[in-house]
């Protein structure tokens, strides 16, 4: 089964109403199974808050099975290459690159130059739907 990582970056884009947001939505229904660090539910909920769209996250949300943030993943996000990687890109970056050692991820969806090129330097395929 295809699994896509997806980051906030993505589903952001999807609660904003940018032009992109039919070709992301699209892109989500190619795969089977859609993952992300809990951090997501964090960043979206927080957007939400923002935007007063709480229904529209908590749909979002519901196709997307959420990984805890566990000490193994933090340790990994604070010393994870490329030193580019923003703080909180690291955490998910760090996620997505314990799932491809499980052999558990296909892909990566951010529209995040830097975690995109994080995600490219440990070898994982990055989309960003247009």
């Amino acid at each position: 089964m295809p699994t896509l990582y997806v980051d906030t970056s993505a589903l952001g884009r999807v609660l904003l109403g940018e032009p992109d947001r039919a070709a992301i939505l699209r892109a989500l229904a190619d795969f089977e199974e859609r993952v992300s660090s809990r951090l997501l539910a964090l960043e979206l909920r927080r957007l939400a808050l923002r935007i007063a769209q709480h229904e529209a996250t908590e749909q979002l949300l519901a196709g997307i099975a959420l990984i805890p943030i566990a000490d193994p993943v933090l340790r990994a996000a604070e010393a994870i290459p490329p030193a580019t990687v923003a703080t909180l890109h690291a955490i998910h970056l760090a996620t997505a690159v314990t799932l491809v050692q499980a052999g558990a991820l296909d892909a990566l969806m951010t529209y995040d130059a830097q975690l995109a090129a994080g995600a490219a330097h440990h070898g994982i395929t990055v989309i960003a739907p247009s």
